[in-house]
This record gives C-alpha cells, structure tokens and sequence, in this order.
C-alpha cells in the first residue's frame, strides 16, 4: 500500500515537472513574439493584451498536459515521453497559428497586441482572436491525444 503512494507521488512531481517546464516553454514563446519585456508588460505596466496571450498560452498547454496525463500509458516513463511529446506539439502548432494570423493580419501582430493603446489598459480585438486560436489548437491536440 505505501509503495503504491509512493509511486503515486512520485508520478506526480514527474507530470508536475513536465507540465511546468511545457508552460514555461509557453512562456518564452509569448516572450519572443511580443516586443519588450513579458513580466515588465503584466506585472509592472498592467497590459492586459499581454496577460491575455500568456493567459491562454497557459491555459492552452495545462489542457494538453491534462489530456495526456489522464490518456497516458499505465507506464510512468512511456506517459512521460508522451505528455512532454505532445506537449511540445502544441506549443509548436500554437507557434504556426500565430505566424499565420501575423501573415495575414495588417502589421506586426505581437506589437499590435500588446500596444492596444499605448498604455496596456485596453486589449487590442486581434487578442481574443489569438485567444480564441490557441484555444482551438489546445482543444485540436488534446482531441488528437485522446
């Protein structure tokens, strides 16, 4: 019985690790495709464009990340690989449709969502649609990993 706990531990700082590390990868990710500095932009000015996408980004893998956990092999190393497997899927799926919203969208996507109105106080309209793509891109591989 103790070893089971144990075990169940265990599993769950491994998936906790994993998931975290995805997030924090999701992080950078909004990092690099919006101008200045991410934790300045939220924290400090307030940007709630910025909040927004790393919101969602967030919101996004942690779906992922839950998909793959409860769909995992009984395996703790094979639903590891998994998780971190299709955890970076997403993220890199995410990545593309951002850069086909900045194709196809006036400007430079990142800077128009973060600079709403100079001030970060307002969210720019192309937020809740990037919103609405990660969101769809989160639910479009968690349903492939299911």
């Amino acid at each position: 019985m103790n070893d089971d706990i144990l075990h169940e531990i265990g599993a769950t700082f491994a998936y906790g690790a994993v998931g975290i590390a995805l997030m924090a990868l999701g992080y950078l990710v909004v990092e690099v495709t919006t101008p200045g500095r991410l934790g300045k932009q939220i924290w400090t000015d307030g940007n709630r464009g910025a909040a927004l996408l790393l919101a969602v980004k967030l919101f996004g893998i942690g779906g992922i990340v839950f998909t793959a956990i409860i769909t995992s092999d009984s395996d703790l190393t094979d639903g590891l690989i998994d998780t971190a497997v299709f955890g970076a899927c997403g993220i890199v799926l995410m990545i593309i449709a951002f850069l086909l919203l900045d194709v196809i969208t006036p400007g430079r996507l990142g800077a128009t969502l973060v600079d709403a109105d100079g001030g970060g106080t307002a969210i720019h309209p192309a937020g809740w649609v990037v919103a609405a793509a990660d969101l769809g891109v989160a639910a479009i591989v968690a349903g492939a990993v299911s």
